[in-house]
């Protein structure tokens, strides 16, 4: 494949990977699901959703963080954002031989070692909240602050309030995992965790750290959650058939579903990763970050900053519109999102978009929010490993303002060598990373 030369010499590959989902507790039953077009969608188990609009979400099923770390007990306060995060930690970082425990993680500088997540909040005890509020009430209906003081110190375990904020995972896992060097947290909505993972590669590149452990953890499968995004309007309201809701591109969409999980990837500077006999699965070659600067919920309508934001990782890892395989596409299921990518890949792509298999596996897997990037990046490079493109299930009817290979209701085999992934969230952020295949 030719390469432009990027602007940076320093190369940064990925050496191990890990995950939580609502279609699988690792990286392969992950992609192999998706790649089956299996719908990781069903009814709300976690609380009572009937009485919601949307009574349905991808969730992670039979998870047990016992299976995974050890010392699970140290994750007992913790809400399931904090130990899906551990779990996929632990999975990625013994994918890439660098736990504490091993040879290589024994012999690692771990002040070079660092840590940048898109993580998001972490309720813990909703219920006792609502309690305590509603035991709180005066008689016309409205707070008693006194009250309210009275049964929160009583009733309130002291750690639910630390681990609700969103530093909290990214230091449960700096301490668990022996990470001394850069912590950081974004949380930009859809794209923070494919932002988490331009930032870290950023931090690589510029010699703040050799390794870092990056990706990102969410769960908003919780009743404020569901009322935030059904008051929005941006949930599917399809509950006769769940699992055929969320059809991005699909011009009978009528918005997304969401999931839930944690993905995380090991990324390290090349010769770093040589020296130690790593595996190399790709290699991270381009980010770029951009706003739309226009409202707090809807896309530019002429995805002004999606386009300079796929234009520019492209610019990044020095590669032109022709020489990318696949894209995997932000596709939430919502009519503005889907039609405004569609429009922004065209215009940066021009006559080659159509040439390119785009699929959204958020039509699987729902929308995991502050995960998502990650998650979607991992399954881009199954995808150059394995040579098969998961598809965009319930894909039905064309939308005319949507017109890309969608990949739809099957995979497809094919020879993937660099792929896109765009990640464009709540409040006009954008971020786009390209993986290619490694190749010294």
């Amino acid at each position: 494949m030719q390469v432009i030369m990027a602007r940076s010499k320093r190369r940064i590959v990925i050496t191990g990977m890990g995950a939580v989902t609502p279609l699988g507790l690792s990286v392969a039953e992950t992609y192999q699901n998706c790649v089956r077009g299996i719908s990781g969608v069903g009814p709300i188990t976690r609380f009572e959703a009937s009485t919601f609009p949307t009574n349905f979400a991808a969730e992670v099923k039979g998870f047990d963080l016992s299976k995974f770390i050890a010392e699970h007990k140290r994750f007992e306060n913790c809400g399931v954002n904090g130990k899906f995060g551990a779990a996929a930690a632990h999975q990625a970082l013994a994918n890439a031989g660098l736990l504490p425990t091993d040879p290589d993680g024994k012999a690692s500088d771990r002040t070079r070692f660092g840590l940048y997540l898109g993580s998001g909040e972490g309720i813990t005890d909703f219920e006792g909240l609502v309690t305590n509020i509603v035991g709180g009430l005066d008689p016309n209906g409205k707070v008693d602050n006194k009250r309210f003081c009275e049964l929160s110190l009583k009733n309130f375990h002291p750690l639910h309030e630390a681990e609700q904020e969103f530093h909290t995972t990214p230091a449960h896992l700096a301490d668990l995992f022996d990470l001394q060097g850069p912590n950081y947290n974004c949380l930009t909505a859809c794209a923070a965790s494919a932002q988490a993972l331009g930032e870290a590669l950023e931090l690589i590149r510029r010699g703040d750290s050799d390794v870092m452990l990056v990706g990102g953890s969410h769960s908003m499968i919780h009743p404020m959650g569901v009322t935030g995004f059904n008051l929005l309007t941006a949930l599917s309201t399809r509950r006769d058939e769940p699992q055929r809701a969320s059809r991005p591109f699909d011009l009978n969409r009528d918005g997304f579903v969401l999931g839930e999980g944690a993905a995380m990837l090991v990324i390290e500077e090349l010769s770093h990763a040589k020296k130690r006999g790593a595996h190399i699965y790709a290699e991270l070659a381009g980010y770029c970050s951009t706003a739309d600067a226009f409202r707090v919920t809807d896309s530019h309508p002429d995805g002004r900053g999606a386009i300079a934001c796929i234009a520019g990782a492209l610019e990044d890892a020095g590669v032109t519109p022709s020489h990318v395989n696949y894209i995997n596409a932000h596709g939430t299921s919502t009519q503005v999102n889907d039609r405004v990518e569609s429009l922004s890949i065209r215009k940066v792509f021009g006559a080659h978009a159509d040439k390119v298999p785009t699929s959204s596996t958020k039509s699987c897997l729902g929308h995991m929010i502050a995960a998502a990037g990650a998650v979607e990046l991992i399954l881009c490079v199954e995808t150059m490993r394995n040579g098969v493109i998961p598809p965009t299930i319930n894909y039905e009817t064309p939308d005319p303002e949507c017109d890309l290979d969608y990949v739809p209701n099957q995979a497809r085999k094919a020879d993937v060598d660099c792929c896109l992934s765009n990640s464009f969230g709540f409040g006009g952020q954008n971020t786009s990373l390209v993986v290619r295949r490694f190749a010294d």
